[in-house]
């Protein structure tokens, strides 16, 4: 058996580094075949650099939808196993023998990981903690996805049209592919990641909350897929020095 990483990368040379380094600490813990992608994204730094540097697989894809960007991945790994990871994430060393364990259970279809914050302040415990409820009362969980190939395959990837909120979608339907055929989604007890809080910096420990209560419409519209300039600041355009529709200067 083979795993596959898929890494969806636009503009992240500071961060990149840490992500395939942690990648690699737990591939070496590994008894099977482990295979890095990178997935390229409209790129003007040293991210290509740093990933080839690195070994990985490199696969372009320009869209700025996230969805097409972890599919064009998964459309070229060799893997059985699928596992995405963004690159503002570390992996723990443990968490692909897990992953792989989970995996080779017949009753198993897939699942996330925990998600820890790299620092912590009462806004960011707040949000985590809302996001810990969400995913109790739901049952699915994120971070870093893991499925076999063969139910990525079946469940039609992560749906294009979606421009935000695709990481959830598949969770909901990858579980409910599982119960179809007999098998549980579930969340790693012991493997996690640990991801950047670089959102936090730029919008204030706070912002999620705030956007929630003072500008319930914009997250509406967002869901909707309408508020291009909002998806756009807060995914597509963050790493290109982007606020509000206007590049820094």
């Amino acid at each position: 058996m083979q795993l596959s990483i898929i890494v969806p990368a636009h503009n992240e040379e500071p961060f990149l580094p840490g992500c395939l380094e942690s990648i690699e600490v737990a591939r070496q813990r590994c008894n099977f075949p482990v295979e890095t992608m990178v997935v390229l994204n409209r790129c003007t730094d040293r991210t290509e650099e740093i990933a080839r540097a690195a070994g990985a697989v490199i696969v372009q894809e320009d869209a700025r939808s996230l969805a097409r960007i972890r599919n064009a991945g998964a459309a070229k790994a060799r893997g059985d196993w699928l596992v995405t990871i963004d690159a503002d994430s570390r992996m723990s060393p443990d968490l692909l023998m897990e992953v792989a364990a989970a995996l080779k259970d017949p009753a198993i279809v897939g699942g996330g990981v925990v998600i820890r914050p790299e620092r912590t302040s009462p806004g960011i415990r707040a949000s985590f903690a809302f996001l810990e409820l969400a995913q109790f009362v739901t049952g699915l969980s994120a971070g870093a996805f893991w499925c076999q190939r063969a139910d990525f395959t079946a469940v039609g990837g992560f749906d294009e049209r979606l421009r935000f909120a695709e990481d959830v979608d598949f969770a909901s339907r990858l579980r409910k592919h599982g119960r179809l055929t007999g098998r549980r989604y579930r969340r790693l007890p012991r493997g996690h990641i640990l991801t950047s809080t670089r959102k936090f910096d730029r919008f204030g420990d706070w912002h999620a909350f705030g956007m929630m209560f003072r500008q319930p419409w914009r997250l509406y519209r967002e869901l909707r897929g309408r508020d291009t300039p909002l998806i756009d600041e807060y995914y597509y355009d963050f790493n290109d020095g982007k606020r509000d529709g206007r590049r820094d200067r």
